[in-house]
């Protein structure tokens, strides 16, 4: 399972079938990556965004579990 594997499937109980499209452009627009390329030294990063975005279509506690839980993937 590639670390993008494993992003989505953490992010898939929060953000439902828009997991992929999500994280997709983050990858693609915030870290300038193709998504299966993603490396552990990227997560933080990733991380980061993923809260600001997801906070900004669901509760903001809740992007912020999102977001922790993509940094202490590995």
């Amino acid at each position: 399972m590639t670390l993008y594997d494993k992003a989505v499937a953490v992010s898939k109980p929060y953000l439902g079938p828009a997991t992929e499209s999500f994280l997709d452009r983050q990858c693609k627009t915030r870290l300038k990556i193709e998504p299966a390329v993603l490396m552990t030294a990227q997560l933080a990063e990733l991380s980061k965004w993923v809260g600001i975005g997801a906070g900004l279509i669901m509760d903001q506690a809740k992007a912020n579990e999102l977001s922790k839980k993509i940094a202490a993937l590995s």
